[in-house]
């Protein structure tokens, strides 16, 4: 199931000398990963600095844009709906300008002018700075596009806005770009290289979010566990690094341990993590602190070695469950969650069945799972045929969905009667007299107010279990 999000956000402007006065409106829809929902961020930062505030009402914007994602066929259609949704708002705000932000952006440049013509400008994930010339531009009435990857920008200087937040939980970006070069991907194509941001402005953002209020932060990248600062950027580069600089070096784990150090009060998450990059060091730093959640998002795709070889990811299905079982002896509470694909091409019944028998092997808590979907560029789409009959793929994607939802109720169920540390987040969907919070394995709690507050750490004794959520009450002290 492809997680693909409307947002629309009003954040908080930034208070700085070259700040503009804030006249114009800005609305922002973002769709996909939390890389872009943490980009959009940034844009709003930059934007704040020239005189846009946000607004969550699209009939008062001046400016509208909308952040993409190109992992999924159904990301792109439904971006392409929305464009027509904004074009009958321009037909009655003619100063009206639309941009397109993200993958998408960079996947089709300037085809987007000329296909899409309420599209003023085009702007992909390393060219946010630039924002401000490229706005000069389309308010003169001409489309402006930049679309160029970069080996350095990591937008560690720019201090994000938070949008549409619930001031507990927030995302800090540590890593961009991706050099694992899966083949049904784009991410590489869209966000370029891999590149690591300098720990000290990683730090300084989470004491700014504490100081702020927040309680929760998740570090982000395409790829955590590759991080790596030495006094630059992108990894290659590490061969032609002094023993200094190498001696020195700040890894995923040594970061993971930094943050839990600087922030103890301060609960961590972080996603997303590579098998073939996931060090036992990183697993002993999170059992070592308390604040680090016992929670690994780590995607398998598929659980036949065949498939795995032509998807080019780096591991082996051994390798998968070695890694698997290091992780539950060490840390024996750990929540793992997964990423499956259904029908990649060649796939076949056998291949199924792999991919059946590993999650059997895993009873994972919950995952993300899709039928494959060819994406124009990548070495899947030019090297192999699409040739899984479309039925066949429902048919293997709806067996895999039913069985991790058996393993998603046998966790949950397993944590009856156990007693978890619950970060309040706000109200529950279905009752006004219960807050909903997460526990360190990221599953959902819901339990009566009493009298908590939202952002409270509270102790909650598991009663019982819907299919999707720990049901409990609030802990005594």
């Amino acid at each position: 199931m492809e997680k693909v999000i409307d947002e629309s956000v009003q954040g908080n402007s930034l208070s700085t000398k070259n700040k503009k006065a804030n006249t114009r409106k800005l609305y922002i829809e973002s769709y996909g990963c939390a890389m872009n929902f943490s980009d959009s961020e940034i844009v709003a930062s930059i934007l704040a600095n020239e005189g846009f505030n946000t607004t969550q009402k699209l009939e008062d914007a001046d400016l509208v844009l909308v952040n993409t994602c190109s992992i999924r066929e159904k990301a792109e259609l439904t971006i392409r709906k929305r464009l027509e949704k904004f074009n009958a708002v321009k037909r009655t705000r003619p100063h009206l300008k639309v941009g397109v932000l993200g993958c998408m952006a960079e996947r089709l440049k300037s085809k987007f002018l000329e296909e899409e013509k309420i599209v003023d400008m085009v702007v992909g994930p390393d060219a946010y700075k630039d924002l401000p010339n490229l706005i000069k531009e389309i308010d003169q009435g001409r489309n402006a596009i930049n679309v160029i990857l970069s080996k350095e920008e990591t937008y560690g200087d720019i201090a994000p806005v938070r949008l549409n937040t619930n001031g507990i939980s927030a995302y800090v970006s540590i890593t961009r770009g991706c050099d694992n070069m899966c083949t049904f991907c784009v991410v590489p194509f869209t966000r370029g290289r891999e590149r690591s941001r300098e720990p000290q402005s990683i730090l300084e953002e989470i004491s700014d979010l504490w100081n702020r209020g927040y309680k929760e932060i998740t570090l982000l990248g395409q790829n955590v566990d590759s991080y790596l600062w030495y006094g630059g950027g992108l990894k290659k580069d590490f061969n032609q690094a002094t023993d200094i600089q190498k001696a020195t070096a700040v890894n995923f784990s040594k970061l993971l341990e930094m943050t839990a150090i600087a922030q103890p009060k301060m609960r961590i998450r972080f996603s997303t993590s590579n098998p073939q990059d996931l060090t036992l060091d990183v697993i002993k730093t999170m059992s070592t602190y308390d604040n680090i959640c016992n929670h690994i998002h780590l995607p398998v795709q598929s659980g036949s070695d065949r498939i795995l070889k032509e998807m080019n990811r780096l591991h082996t299905r051994a390798e998968y469950f070695k890694l698997i079982d290091n992780i539950r002896n060490i840390i024996p509470d750990c929540g793992i969650s997964q990423d499956i694909i259904a029908g990649f091409p060649t796939e076949t019944e056998e291949d199924h069945k792999d991919t059946l028998s590993l999650l059997e092997y895993v009873k994972y808590d919950f995952g993300y799972m899709y039928s494959y979907s060819e994406r124009p560029g990548t070495m899947a789409a030019r090297k192999l045929e699409d040739d899984v009959p479309e039925a066949d793929k429902k048919r293997r994607l709806a067996e895999i969905i039913a069985l991790q939802r058996q393993h998603s109720g046998y966790r949950l169920q397993q944590r009856v009667g156990k007693v978890d540390e619950v970060l309040i987040e706000g109200e529950s969907k279905r009752s006004s007299e219960h807050w909903m919070g997460r526990n360190s394995q990221n599953s959902v709690v819901v339990f009566p107010k009493e009298n908590s507050v939202i952002g409270e750490f509270v102790n909650v004794k598991i009663e019982d279990c819907t299919t999707g959520t720990l049901l409990g009450s609030i802990v005594k002290k």
